[in-house]
């Protein structure tokens, strides 16, 4: 069988997110061969969604396994971005799960020049403020979270939805080996987190993705505009999503967001006025 072309895995996406029915991955595995391969599908079906039209990215994932393996980026749509008091009645996922993260903002416009300049020493600089968030993670190919990772990459790294919480001053040199992560699923007082977690974080630092993060997200010459967020890799993994059930990922120190009643919720930790 000839090799299907580039053209029609971002065809299967792009029927995927207007019927609301997830494609096959089966017949298309082997199609791409690298992750440049897989950036040209994800700008090739915003282009054809028209989510950035009105201008560049403001929301981004970013993330890898541990710093000595490639990270991995995304352009988010702004329509899966909630925050605190919005719903998600409006959103339709098929096989989601929760990943508890940590979401940076730009504190200037950062251009390509710039980029190319950064070392992960100017981190701490670039950011204004930090929010506890949750990615929901889900899939458009029917393999879900198990299709193959460079067809999980061209699906915008599966990327189902985003709920921010509110944001938090810059405090450079936080005791990230020391952070804890909870997250629980229900609303039972006094109930365990579900999984639990201190110091859990791949990169050691969400800071220290900014500068790659950046050189990726200038390329074709763009600007990234101040107050641009990224979202900078679960604390958890990916766990599976319960249905009609409260969510809540808690960042001791930080803040807390997640669900109660389809609704976002979102607030500061009781010791953050301590903890800075």
């Amino acid at each position: 069988m000839t090799p299907c072309p580039h053209p029609c895995v971002a065809a299967a996406l792009i029927a995927a997110r207007r019927s609301g029915q997830p494609a096959p991955a089966s017949d298309l595995a082997h199609v791409l061969r690298s992750d440049d391969q897989a950036y040209a599908i994800q700008d090739a079906v915003a282009q054809a969604l028209g989510w950035f039209d009105g201008g560049p990215p403001r929301h981004w994932k970013s993330g890898g396994a541990a710093r000595t393996a490639a990270l991995t980026h995304a352009a988010l749509p702004a329509a899966g971005v909630r925050t605190a008091g919005q719903s998600l009645a409006d959103l339709r996922w098929h096989q989601p799960a929760v990943e508890a993260e940590i979401a940076l903002r730009l504190a200037r416009d950062v251009t390509p020049a710039q980029a190319q300049q950064l070392t992960h020493a100017d981190a701490p600089y670039l950011v204004d403020a930090m929010a506890v968030a949750i990615e929901i993670a889900d899939s458009r190919w029917q393999e879900g979270l198990q299709a193959p990772a460079a067809l999980r990459l061209a699906d915008q790294g599966s990327h189902g939805a985003l709920l921010l919480g509110g944001w938090l001053p810059n405090h450079r040199g936080h005791d990230w080996a020391g952070q804890r992560c909870e997250v629980r699923f229900g609303a039972a007082p006094g109930a365990a987190p579900a999984i639990e977690n201190t110091g859990a974080y791949s990169l050691g630092d969400p800071l220290w993705l900014l500068p790659i993060w950046l050189r990726h997200a200038t390329r074709g010459a763009r600007t990234v505009p101040a107050h641009t967020v990224v979202t900078t890799g679960s604390w958890v993994g990916a766990l599976p999503m319960p249905a009609d059930t409260d969510i809540l990922v808690r960042f001791p120190g930080l803040g807390e967001v997640g669900l109660r009643a389809g609704r976002v919720h979102a607030a500061p930790d009781a010791s953050t006025a301590q903890a800075h």
